[in-house]
């Protein structure tokens, strides 16, 4: 069975609208995309290159795959190691709307989104990778389907924007794997589920 981890650029307000650019996602009159630019450095691209040479397959919401087609299928620099395996290994999008998929290699799920899920968690070995595509985190935390998160904290604050864990969010624990930082001030925090908060009082 599969392991599913999550990706996810964050504000330290918890936003992930937008991170590469301001034209990527305007919806609901957000205009402050691209916040991730100014914090790209060697510490972030060794990251990001360990992550991409894990991947057996790739999870995508609808919004993340439209943006993901249309810049990715253009980069065909075998030595890119994001595009080589974006381009060629198998990605999965969840969709009730997509009427097609022309990325190669991309299939589409339709129906309840974390029944498909958790059948393509069953079929699947290594690791299927999330990247993004946060409406549909969202669902698949709230079933305890995502089992690791990659969460990288931005040094800014945004004050508008959608964010992924919004009130109302299904109570969860995680246990933290490991913790580092980058030269210019990106935290990343990698996280497995551990079920369900406890609680208790402090000093009892």
């Amino acid at each position: 069975m599969a392991t599913l981890s999550l990706t996810q650029f964050l504000t330290l307000d918890g936003v992930y609208q937008a991170p590469g650019g301001p034209e990527e996602d305007p919806s609901g009159g957000f205009d402050r995309g691209g916040w991730v630019a100014p914090y790209v450095d060697e510490d972030f691209g060794r990251f990001i290159d360990e992550v991409f040479a894990r991947p057996a397959a790739f999870l995508l919401g609808r919004r993340t795959y439209e943006i993901f087609a249309s810049y990715w299928p253009r980069q065909t620099d075998p030595g890119d190691p994001v595009a080589s395996k974006l381009n060629a290994l198998p990605k999965y999008v969840v969709s009730t709307t997509l009427a097609s998929a022309d990325w190669p290699t991309t299939t589409v799920l339709r129906g309840d989104a974390a029944d498909g899920v958790l059948a393509l968690k069953e079929r699947v070995d290594g690791e299927i990778q999330m990247h993004g595509s946060g409406g549909l985190a969202q669902t698949l935390l709230a079933r305890g389907l995502i089992d690791r998160l990659h969460l990288l904290f931005f040094p800014v604050v945004l004050g508008a924007g959608r964010r992924l864990f919004r009130e109302g969010a299904t109570p969860s624990a995680f246990r933290l794997l490991d913790a580092r930082s980058t030269s210019l001030g990106v935290t990343i925090q990698t996280y497995e589920l551990a079920g369900r908060p406890e609680f208790g009082t402090i000093g009892e």
